[in-house]
């Protein structure tokens, strides 16, 4: 459930009319419900409450200072892959030892960075990068508590730009490999073997891969133990599907009843990496009709939103319902709704029936608080647009939107190209 609905004709978030804030502050921009992120949050995190359990949300679905608080303070952790979203995270207020830090390109500084701020847990994915770890926690005097993330070749039924639990992804290391690895580890003399983790892709709207990770996983936390290796965590991963159009994936109480029916496994803490499932829908992109275009072939209404606010449909041609802000009454047309960008490839909908929008009116894209404003660029030299957070019958702008003088903040010309004679 989310909390945007309309009333007498008129898109809410909560109490706030989603036109007032348009007319405040212009468009285009993010708005999320501070309502349905905590009640998703807590949704998923109290579906696991009869089990140890850490609800690290993977940050990279939605980044923003704000919901990573509310987070926080719902008792949640963070799952982050790199250096800047560390840094996120701890201006945030996430505890250190509830963040685990994921991803296949770890720099050696952003280890050290890690290392020194405290975090949890690494998970690794390489030979490479387990040695490398342990010599810059030798260098800077840390333990390095580690969890290999296994490939268990599991085929995830999602799109395959976002899976990564089958043997050809780049991800983890193969199941098979992994006591040698594990031995390796545990013979290294600044880490320390703490987990073990999988992730095998995101958007799954079936319970099944799941499951049959999770039995892989525990065969290979049963081998480990039986060779004198200790594991404290396991590491599920996230992934879990939300709805996008006609998509019916589990609730997360479907979801936590069948790992613990699986999961049988004693003395370890689950570790949970929910991203989508939490904020996907607790979010909405909010743009307006610049012009209307119709040619031979079809029609456009052209937004004041592009590729570069909201990626995903040109990236993975992945389906955002469109609501009119202002409903009723209006006849249905056929049409893509596109951006100003320069590439045929910007487009939010393609061939859509929906409303006959007119220059000036609100559009809702749904379901874009997951790898929205995440994904989001300069291209063209567009300022990144403002994000905003409805809570009751108000709302916060937790990021401004960017100015022209923020698109160069940082670029210089050299001194001899000012000169006039070069």
């Amino acid at each position: 459930m989310h909390h945007f609905q309309h009333r007498n004709h008129e898109l809410h978030c909560e109490e706030v009319p989603v036109s007032r804030i348009a007319k405040e502050i212009g468009t285009p921009f993010y708005l999320y419900s501070y309502a349905t992120l905590k009640q998703h949050f807590r949704a998923f995190d109290d579906a696991f409450s009869d089990v140890p359990h850490l609800t690290c949300f993977a940050m990279k679905s939605n980044s923003n200072l704000a919901i990573l608080r509310l987070f926080a303070l719902e008792g949640g952790g963070v799952d982050i892959v790199s250096g800047g979203e560390l840094y996120r995270a701890l201006k945030a207020g996430v505890d250190p030892k509830r963040i685990v830090y994921s991803g296949v390109g770890k720099t050696a500084e952003d280890m050290e960075y890690a290392l020194q701020a405290g975090i949890l847990m690494f998970n690794v994915e390489s030979s490479q990068e387990i040695l490398l770890l342990d010599e810059i926690a030798g260098r800077v005097g840390k333990k390095a508590a580690v969890s290999i993330r296994v490939n268990p070749d599991i085929d995830p039924q999602t799109h395959p730009y976002i899976s990564t639990g089958l043997k050809e992804n780049k991800f983890g290391i193969d199941i098979r490999q992994a006591p040698e690895e594990y031995t390796r580890v545990s013979g290294l003399e600044n880490l320390t073997v703490s987990g073990v983790s999988c992730h095998i892709g995101s958007q799954l709207t079936r319970l099944s891969p799941f499951v049959d990770a999770l039995k892989k996983l525990k065969e290979l936390i049963g081998q480990l133990r039986g060779i004198g290796i200790g594991v404290s965590y396991l590491d599920l991963g996230g992934g879990l599907g939300i709805t996008y159009n006609q998509e019916a994936p589990p609730h997360p109480r479907e979801y936590a009843k069948a790992l613990k029916d699986e999961l049988d496994v004693k003395d370890v803490t689950v570790i949970l990496e929910p991203g989508r499932v939490i904020v996907g829908n607790a979010g909405i992109l909010v743009t307006k009709v610049l012009y209307k275009k119709t040619t031979a072939e079809k029609s456009f209404v052209i937004v004041d939103a592009a590729m570069n606010d909201l990626i995903r449909p040109s990236l993975y041609g992945s389906f955002h319902g469109i609501e009119p802000v202002k409903a009723g009454g209006l006849r249905r047309i056929k049409a893509d709704v596109v951006g100003p960008i320069c590439e045929s490839s910007d487009f939010l909908a393609k061939d859509r029936e929906m409303d006959s929008f007119e220059t000036g009116d609100l559009l809702a894209v749904m379901s874009a608080g997951a790898y929205g404003f995440s994904m989001s660029s300069n291209y063209n030299s567009r300022p990144r647009i403002a994000e905003v957070l409805g809570k009751g019958d108000a709302y916060y702008v937790i990021r401004a939107r960017e100015s022209y003088e923020d698109l160069v903040r940082g670029e210089t010309i050299p001194e001899f190209m000012l000169m006039a004679d070069r």
